[in-house]
């Protein structure tokens, strides 16, 4: 199939790495991908750099210190140039459906596949109406919330990461059976054949005072609610004092972590790797031993999670409902009450004491992504199946 893929994403962060990745897999699975989009995401380095070849600040940088109300606006204002450049794009591509990631008040998709009279498989990672209401605030929700339901519910299918995201949309109107569940994947192949001692050397952890120590690992842009403050406090309690803790990535938490960490002592056992490359994730995380989501949010499909399970670790991770979805307690992970410390540190500590069950834990995750195929490949199948169940 020939497929136009529509996003408004100028980040270089998980939304780039998960474009990238299904762009990739569509292609792998013999079909014809167009790119449409302000900043083209497809074609990623080797090195995992920028396909645009940008640096420095990104070419929309300045949205961000505008005021809440004209941002918003120019949210809503971008469907227009969206829908033309679309039509555009379509014209000269001739594609069998167009695929959207959704960005909030965005129906330049829904609008340039009505124009056309082509299926529009809609992404949506998140109700952004309800997150973005959560953090920075909305100056008109009503209207945004008006817009979003509509955006859904004239989708010809949505793709959603999660079947607690696909009950929220059902909520709103959307009819369940123009909704399926894609969750974030992986490249399997990306995981195998694994160099522990490279992946240490390159975490920086030979250097390290307790360098033969377990190693409890976390991949991500760490904030606030990410709660590593408990997997620090953990690391300062018994059974865990060889222990390591290594966070590759960067993040608004970093300062207060840091400081948390001096406090309670366990400063040299606590690695903040900085940032690298998606492209080198896999290999790296054959340094841990454990792999760390101490919180989530309730309706998400973490990418880390199912990269922790790819790369064969024991993963630690809160006992709820989309989560639930691939895991299950004591079989290929252990879940525990969200929020409780005195558990997680039980938890870290159990493994710690146990390589057998860490070693158990982490072949039931890897055997979990294969046998439930959660793959970007296994991704672009099931859009292409969906889109093919309607033409």
């Amino acid at each position: 199939m020939r497929i136009l893929y529509h996003h408004r994403t100028q980040a270089e962060d998980g939304q780039a790495v998960h474009i990238r990745a299904l762009i990739e897999a569509f292609r792998a699975e013999g079909h014809e991908v167009r790119e449409s989009a302000l900043v083209p995401r497809a074609g990623p380095r080797a090195d995992g750099s920028r396909a645009n070849g940008a640096a420095g600040r990104p070419r929309w940088s300045f949205v961000d210190a505008v005021p809440r109300f004209v941002r918003e606006l120019g949210e809503y204002g971008y469907s227009v140039p969206a829908r033309r450049r679309l039509a555009r794009d379509a014209r000269a591509f001739g594609p069998d459906f167009l695929y959207e990631r959704y960005a909030f008040g965005n129906a330049g998709g829904v609008r340039a596949a009505e124009q056309l009279g082509l299926p529009l498989v809609l992404e949506v990672n998140s109700p952004m109406v309800l997150e973005l209401s959560r953090t920075r605030g909305l100056s008109f929700p009503r209207f945004a919330e008006r817009l979003e339901r509509s955006i859904f519910r004239r989708a010809t299918r949505v793709a959603v990461v999660t079947g607690v995201l696909r009950d929220m949309l059902v909520a709103m109107g959307v009819e369940r059976e123009r909704l399926l569940v894609t969750p974030n994947g992986v490249h399997l192949e990306a995981f195998e054949q694994p160099d522990r001692a490279a992946a240490r050397a390159d975490l920086g952890l030979e250097a390290h005072e307790d360098g033969g120590g377990l190693v409890f690992g976390f991949v991500g842009y760490y904030r606030d609610w990410h709660r590593l403050d408990l997997a620090l406090e953990a690391l300062a309690g018994p059974g865990l004092e060889a222990a390591q803790l290594v966070l590759v990535g960067a993040g608004p938490a970093e300062k207060a972590l840091r400081a948390r960490a001096g406090e309670l002592g366990v400063a040299r056992r606590v690695r903040f790797a900085g940032p690298r490359p998606h492209a080198r994730i896999p290999a790296l995380l054959a340094a841990f031993d454990v792999g760390l989501v101490p919180a989530i949010n309730p309706y998400a499909s973490p990418l880390k999670l199912h990269e922790y399970m790819a790369a064969g670790l024991a993963v630690l991770a809160p006992d709820q409902p989309n989560l639930r979805e691939v895991l299950a307690h004591e079989e290929n992970a252990l879940l525990l009450a969200p929020g409780d410390g005195a558990a997680l540190a039980e938890a870290m500590a159990r493994l710690a004491r146990d390589p057998e069950l860490r070693a158990r834990l982490g072949a039931a995750a890897r055997r979990t992504v294969r046998e439930r195929d959660l793959t970007w490949r296994g991704n672009a199948r099931r859009v292409v199946e969906a889109v093919g169940a309607i033409r």
